[in-house]
């Protein structure tokens, strides 16, 4: 199925004109990986509705507080008593180097001097993140990204890295059985922002039936 630019401002209604610009690049990439059915459609723009903020927002944002590192990594920034420690201090507010520190020898990407973290930080609708898922990603959609991180910054790339993810991660049999709370945990790797993923997705069923 194919969806309007209309359909899409009903369910991302904070897009605005973003929606004509994606309307075309979310046809072409849901068609290219099998997101084609109501249902699968459904899940998948709920999932990348939330992740990208409907659309807004396709590089990650890591301008962190230091409470706010504490809470989102709390292994590497939470101190005595829960409170943010001495490197979450010292790196807080500084995304360039929020994203060294966090994403350093993950993924792929080399050390914290290597300055991957920031380079190979998440983009796209659903935020491909590290060196070796941009080489991945790449090499399966023929696109230098290794290179050019920041083509998924475009609307056509930023959706076929996420189409393309979703169905390489089995998420069309899952969006099939309704199993939304297991896309979620595949995606997030928990939870976050559950609510909205669920009202998104109530909201997309509703315009797409």
């Amino acid at each position: 199925m194919l969806i309007t630019e209309q359909q899409l401002l009903q369910i991302f209604p904070n897009a605005g004109h973003r929606a004509g610009f994606f309307v075309p690049a979310l046809n072409a990439a849901m068609g290219r990986f099998g997101i084609t059915s109501p249902v699968r459609v459904a899940a998948f723009l709920a999932q990348v509705g939330h992740e990208s903020a409907h659309l807004t927002r396709l590089v990650e944002n890591l301008n962190y507080s230091a409470c706010g590192l504490a809470a989102t990594w709390p292994s590497r920034y939470r101190g005595a008593g829960g409170k943010p420690n001495v490197l979450a201090l010292s790196l807080a507010r500084h995304a360039e180097a929020i994203a060294n520190n966090t994403y350093a020898n993950r993924n792929g990407n080399g050390d914290e001097s290597s300055g991957d973290g920031w380079r190979f930080r998440g983009r796209g609708l659903l935020q491909i993140t590290g060196r070796r898922n941009y080489r991945t990603v790449g090499d399966s959609l023929g696109l230098p990204l290794e290179i050019e991180p920041e083509l998924l910054e475009q609307p056509e790339h930023a959706a076929s890295s996420s189409a393309w993810w979703w169905a390489a991660h089995g998420l069309n049999s899952l969006a099939d059985r309704g199993e939304f709370v297991a896309i979620t945990r595949r995606i997030n790797g928990g939870m976050n922002g559950q609510v909205e993923r669920m009202a998104l997705w109530e909201r997309a069923k509703r315009v797409l039936s």
